[in-house]
């Protein structure tokens, strides 16, 4: 499928703006906003405010502030109430990448197309950048211009997404698997808290911004179980098959590394059609909310088929 038909808008919307327009709007508001977040470079301490510029601003895809914003969108919430919530998601996966590229962990010079940051500045400035990059992510969350008790909810499911439970945790039994052998069960385990649990915590947390009820929520956090694995799926299958021009990174690294991968232990075939299972399962979760609020779940489908389908 093409990216040109991933990108048009779903049937029956037809009226609705394409999501192309819809995605480049929307990385502009992002890039906007977290500009605004970001201290400017000619302010003490100038480096690691130049580092943490840099880290963040003109590149990626910007996958995490969309799923926000598309499932704030599902919730009728004002977009510029999900701006600090992008924001905030972003700055901890831009921090995430900084340290995951360090020589301490990947040791990857390329990301996004350009330097990493240890490479572009210095190792301690890309550890600083990291470390301030996190912590902004919760400054901007605790001064949203939302209730103290819906702030309190969001800070709290960052931190889980984040912590031992998620992002961190999977990254530490990422680096242990280096070399050794693993399941398919427990590379799914690994993936869902490294990968997929900050997706995740992009879509409650965009919904959890409006008013949803418990059956709304519960098909949102299947549609995000679902995109969470998948994304991990498919960047396993673009490190094998695709080129360093292509993806803005290294490409090859999990290879060059023996780290245990999607297509290491089940080969290309099978991790394409496990990511294609899990794009219907996507789909299959917001069905359940029925017909009424299909418009509404319109750009988390749309997403739901770009993370599967892309290029890079």
């Amino acid at each position: 499928m093409s990216v040109a038909s991933v990108l048009a808008p779903a049937p029956g919307c037809a009226a609705s703006a394409p999501l192309s327009d819809w995605v480049a709007q929307h990385q502009a508001r992002f890039e906007q906003y977290a500009q605004s977040c970001l201290s400017a470079e000619d302010r003490e301490p100038r480096r690691l405010h130049a580092a943490m510029r840099y880290a963040v601003l003109n590149g990626g895809k910007r996958v995490r502030p969309l799923l926000v914003y598309a499932a704030g969108e599902f919730g009728s919430t004002p977009e510029a109430v999900l701006d600090p919530i992008a924001v905030a998601v972003e700055f901890v996966h831009a921090y995430s990448l900084v340290h995951d590229d360090m020589p301490c962990m990947d040791d990857d010079v390329l990301r996004r197309g350009k330097p990493t940051v240890h490479v572009a500045f210095d190792e301690a400035t890309a550890m600083l950048t990291g470390d301030a990059l996190q912590a902004e992510a919760f400054h901007v969350l605790a001064n949203a211009a939302l209730p103290a008790e819906t702030c309190v909810m969001l800070i709290r499911d960052l931190a889980w997404a984040s912590g031992t439970a998620g992002m961190c945790g999977g990254q530490a039994i990422d680096l242990a698997a280096v070399g050794c052998d693993m399941s398919a069960s427990q590379l799914e385990t690994m993936h869902r808290m490294k990968t997929g649990a900050l997706l995740r915590a992009s879509v409650t947390m965009g919904a959890a911004a409006g008013r949803i009820g418990a059956a709304e929520r519960a098909a949102l956090e299947r549609y995000a179980d679902a995109i969470g694995l998948a994304f991990q799926i498919v960047d396993d299958l673009l490190d094998t098959v695709g080129t360093s021009a292509e993806l803005g990174k290294t490409a090859g690294k999990d290879l060059q590394q023996s780290k245990p991968t999607y297509v290491s232990v089940l080969g290309i075939e099978a991790a394409r059609r496990w990511a294609e299972r899990l794009r219907a399962e996507a789909h299959d979760a917001l069905s359940t909310l029925g017909a009424e609020a299909q418009p509404r779940t319109m750009r988390l489908r749309q997403l739901a088929d770009l993370i599967v389908q892309r290029r890079s």
